[in-house]
């Protein structure tokens, strides 16, 4: 094997939970390599200004106000805010089946939002824009082809070979190759995942009526709907992200249909809350699977993002869950620094696993009883669901607790 080169930390994957790492890895003073697949320059480039729904990328997250913390503690918040992004003041969920309906407001929390909306890119490009002024050594443009350790069952190196024949080394590699991780199959992490036997559409909207800052979510017995403000350079307020979780069938049948017959689609399943849909991108469709993996750590390996869990979009949740793997990464490597630990420090790793194993795992519970709730349609559990959300609404210091938990607030 050709002689590796030697790392402190290798992160593989740099979308935006690998690349957030990486960046704040450097920052404590650890030698890091990032290994990303598409090429770093590439990234950075700005897009073109929103004139239309196919100007706005259709891969959107909700950023809550946690991850907004660590990304503003990472110096990299103000340069993405600096392109588009939608903040927004509401929530509003309802029961399509019944009269259920709750609403969040960020003034009730005395915050300015509940959080935000960004296409991914807009995060990607700000994190790399910081990377390349940063120590972090860059390895993009090519693919890693392989896993290999000197001693599997415990200390020794590890690294991965790349697709052109160059070897990397490192005291730990953090995969962040996404939800079918590559590393995650080589080091032989075994996972528990089964199909939700559902497709979630994406696409881009434009409807008659401004969104108000609000994220829109109404749920029926076969999949949710949510539509997510988004907002132009020129502060036009009638784009709206869909992401539109269905049952596979469904969903197929919805993909099939032209524009005008989707958008008649939308506008029903929606209630008409935001008037006629005007507009409507090109749609894509993905099937959605539950993961999560046994252990998220091996001697001298660990997993976090959706190399580690994914979880359904119901909540939006799937890249705030990953940030709070960062945060929590980024503290316990801080805290082996201090003492003199190395990056593979086996208590460390466990001590990261344990805090996050256990957040994971709640929140992929919740959303799957969620999705189970509002998925049967017989006759006590619709009057359960729609009372209780009227019960709740009524209930300002339980709603408001409920949303700050979401948020990662302190109220």
């Amino acid at each position: 094997m050709t002689e590796p080169r030697d790392f402190d930390i290798l992160v593989v994957g740099g979308g935006m939970v690998g690349s957030a790492l990486a960046l704040g890895l450097s920052q404590q003073g650890w030698q890091v390599a990032l290994v990303e697949a598409s090429e770093c320059q590439a990234l950075v480039q700005p897009p073109a200004a929103a004139l239309g729904v196919e100007d706005f990328e259709p891969r959107v997250s909700a950023i809550s106000v946690a991850s907004q913390r660590l990304l503003e503690d990472l110096g990299v918040w103000a340069n993405i805010v600096a392109a588009r992004h939608c903040p927004y003041q509401t929530m509003t969920v309802w029961d399509g089946d019944g009269t259920g309906r709750i609403q969040f407001e960020a003034a009730e929390l005395q915050a300015r939002s509940l959080g935000t909306i960004i296409e991914n890119r807009h995060i990607v490009r700000g994190l790399f824009a910081a990377l390349l002024d940063s120590p972090v050594e860059l390895i993009s443009g090519v693919q890693v082809s392989g896993w290999w350790q000197d001693n599997p069952e415990g200390a020794g190196r590890q690294g991965v070979r790349l697709a052109d024949g160059r070897v990397l080394a490192a005291d730990l590699v953090v995969a962040a190759d996404g939800a079918h991780s590559r590393l995650r199959q080589w080091v032989g992490l075994a996972t528990r995942e089964w199909d939700y036997d559902q497709q979630a559409i994406v696409c881009t909207v434009r409807t008659a009526q401004s969104h108000r800052f609000t994220a829109w979510q109404r749920f029926s017995p076969s999949g949710p709907l949510a539509f997510l403000p988004l907002l132009s350079e020129s502060g036009d307020e009638h784009f709206c992200s869909i992401v539109w979780s269905q049952d596979t069938e469904e969903a197929r049948r919805l993909m099939a249909l032209d524009e005008a017959a989707f958008a008649s689609e939308l506008e029903r399943a929606i209630e008409r809350e935001l008037g006629a849909v005007e507009l409507v991108s090109r749609r894509f469709a993905f099937p959605l699977r539950q993961r999560h993996a046994k252990e998220y750590v091996a001697p001298g390996f660990a997993l976090i993002g959706d190399a580690a869990h994914t979880i359904h979009p119901l909540a939006g949740q799937g890249a705030n869950l990953g940030y709070s793997d960062v945060r929590a990464l980024l503290d316990e490597l801080s805290r082996a620094r201090k003492a003199g630990l190395g990056a593979a420090d086996e208590l460390m790793l466990a001590r990261y696993q344990r805090r996050r194993k256990g957040e994971n795992l709640t929140m992929m519970a919740a959303m799957e009883g969620f999705k189970q709730l509002f998925a049967r349609d017989e006759l006590p559990l619709r009057w359960v669901r729609n009372t209780g959300l009227r019960w709740l609404n009524q209930l300002g210091p339980v709603k408001n607790r409920i949303a700050a938990e979401a948020m990662g607030l302190d109220i």
